[in-house]
């Protein structure tokens, strides 16, 4: 893909959401997203133990140095024909490293609350009074995930 349509591939509100989540990657300011970034990003969502091999196969994937454009670009090819459900499942998918399909309340209440554009404690409640927490506690994100892409309650058919 050229890079020059790159940006017509998205609306402005989602060019200006991808520039917000780069300029969050991009720890050191400098333009663009090297290892060290990626490291640090991971760090401040609590994944402390990311081997090198793993960052380097990251970086492989993009065709050179990661500017804004690249970013744009890589994130291009990986939405193209991608479902929003699923797009939505795989960054819950990160909170659930046993796949169980549930995060912890307490947990999802901490990271929403303490990291990129946090909750207030008004807000989070609010989330979990229309996806109520199940009796141990866990929220049901592949629920929540149907209901954001669908609007409506599983359940409920």
């Amino acid at each position: 893909m050229s890079s020059s349509n790159v940006f017509t591939m998205f609306e402005q509100s989602q060019i200006q959401e991808f520039k917000e989540a780069f300029t969050i990657m991009d720890q050191n300011r400098d333009g663009f997203i090297d290892k060290n970034d990626l490291r640090d990003t991971f760090a401040a969502v609590g994944r402390l133990n990311v081997g090198n091999d793993e960052l380097d196969d990251m970086l492989k994937e993009a065709p050179g140095a990661i500017n804004f454009t690249v970013f744009l670009s890589m994130f291009g090819e990986k939405l193209k024909g991608t479902d929003p459900e699923e797009t939505i499942l795989n960054a819950f998918k990160m909170f659930d490293p046993e796949g169980t399909g549930f995060l912890k309340g307490d947990e999802i209440k901490y990271y929403l609350m303490s990291q990129a554009d946090k909750f207030s404690e008004a807000e989070v409640n609010q989330m979990f009074t229309n996806f109520p927490l199940d009796v141990s506690g866990n929220l049901d994100y592949k629920n929540l995930c149907y209901v954001i892409t669908h609007g409506e309650d599983k359940e409920q058919e």
